[in-house]
């Protein structure tokens, strides 16, 4: 595994009626991308900030590095945090937003600032204004203000939330590669479960404060360990004491030794697949997502459903 970068160890953070963390255990290795995942509420930006120096723990140690920071303040700490907002200032050119931070600490501007602007793709546009790029760029000056102070620890509080939907799974790839780039750790904070699977090396899953599972984005989907983790994934199928994904889920005209007699109910066309939402004759529903060249169903048809035992999701 090797040595952590940042390490999390028995740390809470109670406030006034409200425990926001509760005993949270997490080591980040170098070099990886780690995302806190969870709902609103769940604790996972208290963390953050605990680890920028914002809010303190009520309990516990963080280690930056194999040295305890939760002492000290946020300007002591080589960690950097990448905002929702992304914090501009709006009176000041991209290159003089990404030589803020440079500026502030003392430090020279040069080369670091041209490799920078290179590296997120903003050379030539220097002399603009946040006002007159775009949010995608916007976004990139953020990171490049953040990446110029060469931090052991990048902090990202729901960086693509601002984004429309597709500019976000563009930025999010972007986000990946660069991250693979420059090789700094990225604590990545999301509620939105396709981001975090899309680009993280390993999944902290929140949840009341609590640790609910950690792992790496296959072992989360695949192998969850309670109901709750498999439900706030995507979709599952209940099905007595077992859950199937619905894109586990086979139809056929044909019966089998394991498959079961449904109705089809309605179709949904989503482009590149189809959810076929079926019936079964005690009642219950399952949701089957096949391919769009696979579908030729309709409404009223009676056909079997059935998966592999590999695909069932069973828990205590």
């Amino acid at each position: 595994m090797g040595t952590p970068v940042l390490d999390l160890r028995g740390v809470s953070k109670q406030y006034p009626g409200h425990l926001a963390v509760e005993n949270l255990n997490l080591a980040l290795l170098p070099g990886e991308f780690f995302s806190l995942l969870g709902p609103s509420g769940c604790g996972k930006t208290t963390t953050l900030r605990m680890v920028a120096g914002f809010e303190q723990p009520s309990t516990g140690e963080i280690y930056l590095r194999g040295q305890r920071l939760d002492h000290l303040p946020p300007y002591h700490r080589n960690v950097s945090t990448v905002f929702q907002n992304y914090a501009l200032f709006p009176h000041l050119t991209v290159q003089q937003n990404i030589e803020f931070g440079l500026r502030r600490h003392g430090l020279q501007t040069g080369k670091q600032v041209t490799d920078v602007l290179e590296l997120v793709q903003l050379t030539g546009k220097e002399s603009r204004l946040p006002a007159q790029i775009s949010g995608g760029e916007r976004q990139r000056v953020a990171l490049a203000r953040s990446l110029v102070l060469s931090p052991d620890v990048l902090l990202l509080d729901e960086p693509l939330s601002a984004l429309d939907p597709n500019l976000r799974k563009q930025v999010r790839a972007e986000l990946k590669t660069l991250q693979r780039r420059v090789g700094i750790t990225f604590l990545f904070v999301t509620h939105d479960r396709e981001e975090a699977l899309s680009v993280s090396d390993r999944i902290a899953l929140l949840s009341q404060g609590r640790l609910e599972q950690l792992g790496t984005p296959q072992d989360l989907y695949l192998r969850p360990r309670t109901r709750s983790v498999a439900s706030f994934l995507g979709p599952v199928n209940w099905i007595g004491d077992i859950g199937v994904r619905p894109e586990a889920v086979r139809l056929s005209a044909q019966a089998s030794d394991n498959s079961r007699l449904v109705t089809v109910e309605q179709i949904e066309f989503l482009g590149s697949a189809v959810h076929v939402h079926t019936r079964l004759e005690n009642g219950d529903k399952i949701l089957a997502e096949i391919p769009r060249l696979d579908s030729s169903h309709v409404p009223g048809d009676r056909v079997f459903v059935s998966w592999s035992p590999g695909d069932e999701l069973r828990f205590p």
